[in-house]
């Protein structure tokens, strides 16, 4: 448990101390939020709505009401608590990376739903955008990851028990009684 500790928290401050770096805020997380835009656009386009992505804004152009897709509202934050705990845990380094792309692919899934919801909340009614923006999705996509690491941890195969001596040993014949 100690060492499940150790590394988990290891991870936590190397991966967030990167997520604040400027370097990787200009080369990694806007872009990243850029994609997560533009995806969010074509699926409210797929659906029949109205939406254009311009940079990390989401943007109706009837109404030009817009939301930005900011460092905190990526998902990547419960992706790198996600990311810690997998690798913290003593499993095979394949199912770990296999684990990772999973529940990072499920936060993010998630996380287009959650922005394209706060879009349509925020057009709507501004009360509600802030509740469900600072409360309940906040809440739900740490769920998502909490889920994701479970459904990971009871997927992971078994490890087999050691043979002993007495398991190798032929049967012995009963006497009779």
């Amino acid at each position: 448990m100690f060492r499940f500790l150790a590394i988990f928290i290891v991870c936590l401050l190397v991966l967030f101390t990167l997520d604040v770096l400027q370097p990787v805020n200009d080369l990694v997380i806007d872009p990243f939020n850029g994609v997560l835009a533009w995806i969010s656009a074509h699926v409210i386009d797929l659906f029949g709505g109205d939406a254009i992505s311009q940079g990390k804004a989401l943007i109706s152009p009837t109404t030009g009401m817009a939301v930005t897709i900011e460092r905190v509202c990526n998902g990547i934050e419960a992706v790198i608590v996600l990311v810690s705990a997998m690798l913290a845990f003593p499993a095979p380094w394949k199912y770990k990376l296999l684990g990772v792309l999973a529940g990072t692919l499920a936060i993010q899934a998630l996380n287009v739903v959650r922005i394209i919801s706060l879009y349509y909340l925020h057009q709507w009614d501004r009360t509600a955008f802030d509740w469900f923006h600072e409360y309940i999705w906040q809440a739900l996509i740490v769920l998502d990851a909490l889920a994701a690491y479970l459904i990971w941890l009871r997927l992971l195969p078994r490890p087999v028990a050691p043979a002993t001596d007495a398991d190798d040993a032929p049967p012995q014949a009963q006497a009779p009684a």
